[in-house]
């Protein structure tokens, strides 16, 4: 009844507003609009209450004043995690039909094939991903170096992706046969949940990461999947990111943007090929003119 009491009395001003709405594009680079104010005074009136703090103020100074200690906690609070498996179905029905079996074939010799899941939140897009390798691949995934990267810069988000464990209400969109071969149903007190299957685990390395900062990756990807995190950010971030996932992607290589997003100015450096699924040409037009 107190905590209760507690944030019924907060108050979120514009001062403390405005200081968060800084904060999150410092550190996150996402853009918090005057709409989100409920969201965040949501969100961070939790936060107070679990600080003992009385005031939207005293955690802006806290911000201030322990800034390594909090600024993760501070990031999970504020991102949003919706997602779900096999979402925007054409995506990987375009990776099974056609880029697949594609890449299987120039690559007879080499056989290696490295995906990166750049906001892959609690899981169900690498793992989706990783079961369109299963279905495409069948008998060949043996044979070949497969890697899937997936990363996040939410560390909640990621402990619950590593752990593969799901209601088991996740899967109700997915076919009979999915459910049969890529997932474990639990028993007893795990009644109601379902587990991913170890043969989709080891294909996936799960490891923290903020898309502002430094890539850690010296190898380039066959195709990235870029979904429904860019709209989060300002225009010189976004162009500045298109331009890092460019270069970290193979000739010919795929970027796989949300239903809502666009390369913006970056869109004549690829070859739109499907429903905001994006090739970069083997050859760049530049190199073309020389």
């Amino acid at each position: 009844m107190c905590d209760k009491s507690r944030d019924d009395a907060l108050t979120l001003n514009q001062q403390e507003f405005s200081f968060i709405c800084r904060y999150v594009h410092e550190h996150a680079g996402i853009v918090l609009s005057e709409s989100k104010r409920e969201m965040v005074y949501r969100r961070f009136s939790r936060i107070i209450r679990e600080r003992r703090l009385s005031s939207f103020s005293d955690y802006c100074r806290l911000l201030q004043k322990n800034p390594e200690q909090e600024q993760n906690y501070f990031i999970n609070a504020i991102t949003t995690n919706l997602t779900s498996f096999f979402r925007e179905q054409h995506h990987f029905d375009y990776l099974r039909q056609h880029e697949l079996p594609a890449l299987i074939r120039n690559g007879s010799h080499e056989k290696y094939m490295r995906i990166w899941s750049s906001a892959c939140s609690t899981g169900e897009e690498p793992y989706s991903i990783a079961i369109t390798l299963m279905q495409a691949m069948q008998g060949l995934l043996s044979q070949w170096d497969v890697k899937i990267l997936a990363t996040d810069i939410d560390s909640n988000v990621l402990a619950k992706a590593k752990q593969g464990i799901y209601a088991k209400d996740k899967l109700d969109d997915l076919s009979s046969e999915i459910k049969r071969q890529y997932f474990k149903q639990g028993t007893r007190e795990n009644s109601g949940k379902v587990r991913v299957a170890q043969c989709l685990s080891k294909l996936i390395t799960f490891k923290q990461l903020n898309l502002l900062h430094q890539w850690p990756m010296k190898g380039l990807f066959d195709v990235i999947f870029c979904r429904n995190v860019i709209i989060y950010f300002d225009k010189d971030t976004q162009q500045d990111l298109f331009a890092r996932y460019y270069d970290y992607l193979k000739p010919g290589g795929l970027l796989i943007l949300g239903h809502s997003e666009n390369l913006g100015s970056f869109q004549s450096d690829f070859d739109n090929v499907g429903r905001t699924i994006f090739r970069k040409p083997v050859i760049s037009a530049q190199a073309q003119v020389v």
